[in-house]
């Protein structure tokens, strides 16, 4: 009985029951629980990760002056180097041209000289044949005297320019390398005379051939052959006697007929040599004056 008694005394309802423990978890267990998710392990791995900007320093308006008066002073310096470079070979050039000019001149003024000389004994010989054939009838007029001067009618010497340097500067567009102004005046006006000279000679080489035409009909091409072996003798070495023997000859004429005879005087008349002749002597006396001038300017000697 007293069993039950106490057995009820301690399982009564009104005292107050004691706290539950909790159980010990296991360990694994434990680092199972601390682990990260699986889903937040995926958004730490795709997470970009962002840099914070450099805030950089803001340049001054002295700066940009600064730069670009560096800039302007490195192109303003290349484009003065590059045109000292092309001012010191456009002066070496021209001294090149200059050369091959002097050269050609010295030729030119050589020739002209021997041409000028022929020229002018032409027109001599020729003017003294118009003015026996207009006061004498031809019969009256000596064979040899008709022989001798009425030959100078089919004379012709063209000058022919040595000018390769001035053409070649002319196609070149060199001729600009040329800087000093008298120089470059006397360039153009010789050039100007080589052409004018040029035209002259080709108005006259047709007459030319009709003169020598008309004069095969007269004179016997023999006698012609003679008195035209004393003309290139006397181109060297003048010699009045040698002229005045041939004269003396009297050789037979082909024909006297005065038609025939004026139809060759008209041709003689219409020869351009005394303009050729002037013209001659106005490209030598331009050539040495160029001449001259180039040996100036360049200092050749």
């Amino acid at each position: 009985m007293e069993e039950q008694e106490n057995q009820q005394q301690s399982v009564n309802p009104d005292d107050e029951p004691a706290a539950e423990v909790a159980p010990e978890l296991p360990v694994l267990e434990k680092i199972h629980l601390l682990a990260v998710p699986e889903t937040e392990k995926n958004s730490s791995s795709t997470m970009e990760i962002h840099h914070h900007p450099h805030l950089q320093h803001e340049k001054l308006w002295k700066e940009y002056v600064f730069e670009f008066l560096m800039l302007f002073i490195a192109v303003s310096a290349g484009f003065f180097v590059e045109n000292i470079r092309e001012h010191y070979v456009e002066k070496h050039r021209a001294k090149e041209y200059a050369a091959m000019m002097v050269t050609d001149l010295k030729t030119d003024t050589i020739e002209l000289n021997d041409i000028v000389h022929r020229t002018y004994l032409a027109v001599t010989y020729l003017d003294t044949f118009l003015q026996v054939t207009s006061k004498q009838e031809i019969t009256q007029i000596p064979s040899g005297k008709l022989y001798w001067y009425g030959l100078w009618g089919g004379f012709i010497r063209p000058f022919i320019s040595h000018d390769a340097a001035l053409q070649q500067m002319k196609s070149s567009g060199t001729l600009r390398y040329i800087t000093n102004d008298t120089l470059a005046k006397l360039i153009t006006d010789y050039d100007l005379l080589l052409r004018s000279m040029q035209e002259l000679n080709d108005l006259d080489a047709p007459i030319y051939l009709e003169t020598r035409k008309a004069r095969a009909k007269i004179f016997d091409f023999r006698y012609n052959l003679k008195a035209n072996e004393i003309a290139q003798a006397t181109y060297v070495s003048f010699n009045q006697s040698i002229i005045d023997t041939f004269m003396l000859l009297n050789p037979p004429m082909l024909t006297v007929d005065k038609g025939t005879f004026n139809e060759y005087i008209e041709l003689c008349r219409s020869r351009m040599l005394k303009a050729v002749l002037k013209k001659e002597l106005e490209i030598l006396e331009k050539a040495t004056n160029l001449l001259g001038e180039l040996k100036k300017v360049y200092h050749f000697d």
